[in-house]
C-alpha cells in the first residue's frame, strides 16, 4: 500500500486559492487524471506545462500549490496503474449534496478537458471506450434538483461516482499511457 494519500480538500481549496489559482482540487485532479487516461506521457513532467498552460496562462505554481499537484499526480498515476482497480476522487464534504454534486460535475468535465489536452486520437476508440466517454459527457451535465428528494439523489450520486470511475478505468484501459517496462534482451530461461 502506498504512503501517498489524497490531500483533504478544503486545505487544498485554500492553498489554490491562496496561490491566485482559478482551479478546484476537483477540477485539477480531473485534469490531471483525464491527462493521464489520454496517453500523457510518465517519462516526463509534460504534464506540467500543460497543466500550466491551462490554469495560469503559461506561468508556473507557487511551491506550496506545485507539491499538491505533484501529489495529486502522483496517487493519480498510482492508482490508474494497479492491478486492483481503486481509483479515488478528491471531492469536498458530502454533506452539502449540491456543492459535492457540482465537484463531481466539476471533476468530469475537467477529465474530459484533459483527455483533449493530452492529444490522444478518439478516431479508433474501443466500443466499450467510446460508450464509457459518452457517460461521462452525459454526467458531466449532472445537477442535483433542491425540490426532490435529497436523500435519494444522495444515494443516487454516490451510484453516479462508482460508473465515473469504471468509465475512466476503461478509457485509460484503452488510451492511458503505461509505465514503460524494462527488459532484457539476453534473459535465458531454466525450466525446472
Amino acid at each position: 500500500m502506498s504512503d501517498i494519500r489524497l490531500p483533504d480538500y478544503t486545505t487544498a481549496q485554500t492553498e489554490l486559492t491562496t496561490a491566485s489559482l482559478s482551479v478546484t482540487p476537483a477540477e485539477l485532479q480531473g485534469l490531471i487524471t483525464g491527462m493521464l487516461s489520454g496517453g500523457l506521457t510518465l517519462e516526463d513532467d509534460s504534464w506540467k506545462t500543460i497543466l500550466f498552460d491551462y490554469t495560469n496562462d503559461g506561468m508556473g505554481w507557487p511551491s506550496k500549490a506545485a507539491v499538491l499537484a505533484d501529489t495529486i499526480y502522483a496517487l493519480s498515476v498510482e492508482e490508474l496503474i494497479k492491478a486492483d482497480v481503486v481509483l479515488s476522487l478528491l471531492l469536498p464534504d458530502e454533506n452539502d449534496l449540491i456543492h459535492y454534486a457540482d465537484a463531481v460535475s466539476d471533476w468530469v468535465n475537467h477529465f474530459i478537458s484533459g483527455l483533449g489536452l493530452a492529444g490522444s486520437s478518439l478516431a479508433k476508440l474501443s466500443s466499450e471506450t467510446k460508450e464509457a466517454l459518452s457517460d461521462l459527457e452525459e454526467i458531466s451535465k449532472l445537477g442535483i434538483d433542491e425540490d426532490d428528494d435529497l436523500q435519494e439523489q444522495a444515494i443516487l450520486l454516490e451510484q453516479v461516482i462508482e460508473h465515473v470511475k469504471v468509465c475512466v478505468l476503461t478509457i485509460h484501459s484503452d488510451l492511458g499511457a503505461k509505465p514503460a517496462i524494462e527488459t532484457t534482451t539476453n534473459t535465458s530461461k531454466t525450466l525446472h
